[in-house]
């Protein structure tokens, strides 16, 4: 979709910032001046009264410019121009313009509590409180939309919810901004992240076979993110061949595992972006072979992680039951004897009825669900795919 971001002809270009600086955003300034001065926004939030001598002459020539930027336009979108007191001239400049564009539909964003509805109203105060043609009234939660509605005196089928969101992603580092390019980090149900060694003692192929059987079971989107970096063990090549065919044996895709290896960190990934990714992820599984005390554990559920860790090493078993975490079985190397694990009536079989546990239970923990449930329903992709993108899309 095409976009252009409307504003006053004296917001100063050099103060763009974030998305802003987007070269996909066409810029557009609409006039701000009349007989040769700067309009001066004045705060109307009362319901009578008389407006300053100039309101109409200046409500006509931003209308004026409205109607030249938006003939080209589907859909306009608009954040609290119908209500607050100092927007009163662009309210009364958009209702005028709408007339001249009959192919537009507008989205007008409320964020300002919905207040009640004066008894007596006087023009152009009362546009505060009016209808405006082939216009949806949007607010961020569903519980304030019936008083919305009576603020502006429609049925409250003429209003819509878009939640705002949580930046996630877009708050923390470039190098966890990387990542989100390259995997989706906030849409995952499921999301593991894992930093270690690349050699097969650290069992990468056993994450990747667990968040498959996952996957497959509970029908649930599963992401995996493996911070490695390079060992003298096994070749690098290899051995990710390897932890991606079991992956996939299991029921992972290619787009649900990422090498940060491969996308610019060959020799490990920043310590800081590992805690970052840690805050986003809600599973952290350890199934190595040995450990002396497992630093990543402790790092991983302090960023309130769900732990799933190897019970057959003594240090992961000691360090977990002091943290509550959940166990499986998988070789080991203990104090001079090594297990080896033998599952009835099959591994598949086993992480699939581990992994269905380890969800229901993750689900059951309150602050683990509310982690999961604002990086996945209040990121900009959901709340785009799910609410506004339908509202764009509606003809």
């Amino acid at each position: 979709m095409q976009v252009k971001i409307l504003v006053s002809e004296t917001c100063p270009d050099t103060e763009r910032t974030g998305v802003f600086l987007d070269e996909r955003i066409e810029w557009i300034k609409i006039t701000n001046t009349c007989r040769g001065k700067n309009i001066v926004w004045h705060d109307y939030s009362g319901t009578s009264g008389s407006v300053h001598e100039t309101f109409f002459e200046e409500a006509d020539l931003i209308a004026e410019d409205f109607v030249k930027h938006l003939r080209d336009t589907d859909v306009c979108i608009m954040h609290d121009i119908l209500y607050q007191g100092w927007h009163l001239v662009h309210n009364i400049a958009i209702r005028k313009a709408q007339k001249a564009l009959p192919g537009v539909r507008f989205l007008a964003f409320t964020h300002s509590l919905p207040v009640n509805r004066p008894l007596k109203m006087e023009y152009p105060f009362s546009a505060r409180f009016s209808d405006m043609p082939r216009t949806k009234f949007i607010y961020p939660t569903y519980s304030g939309i019936s008083a919305l509605a009576k603020q502006y005196d429609i049925p409250e089928g003429k209003c819509a919810v878009v939640y705002n969101s949580l930046p996630a992603t877009e708050a923390m580092s470039k190098d966890v901004q990387r990542v989100a390019d390259n995997i989706d980090l906030t849409g995952a149900e499921i999301l593991a992240v894992y930093p270690a060694r690349l050699t097969t003692g650290k069992r990468f192929e056993k994450v990747a076979s667990l968040l498959g059987a996952i996957k497959t079971r509970t029908e649930k989107t599963a992401k995996v993110v493996f911070c490695d970096f390079p060992s003298a063990d096994i070749s690098g090549k290899i051995y990710k061949a390897i932890i991606q065919s079991e992956g996939k044996k299991f029921g992972l895709s290619e787009e649900d595992i990422l090498f940060t290896s491969d996308i610019g960190y060959p020799d490990g990934f920043p310590r800081q972006g590992v805690f970052e990714l840690f805050q986003l992820s809600n599973l952290f599984i350890c199934p190595s072979y040995s450990e002396s005390f497992g630093l990543t554990v402790l790092e991983a559920g302090s960023r309130g992680n769900f732990l799933v860790l190897n019970e057959a090493v003594p240090a992961l078993k000691e360090v977990g039951n002091a943290l509550g975490a959940y166990f499986m079985r998988w070789d080991a190397r203990n104090f001079g004897y090594d297990t080896r694990e033998k599952y009835t009536p099959s591994e598949k079989e086993y992480y699939e009825e581990q992994g269905n546990i380890i969800v229901n239970l993750m689900r059951e923990d309150r602050s683990l669900n509310a982690k999961t449930v604002i990086r996945n329903k209040y990121s900009y992709k959901w709340i785009c795919r799910n609410q506004l993108m339908p509202l764009l899309e509606n003809q």
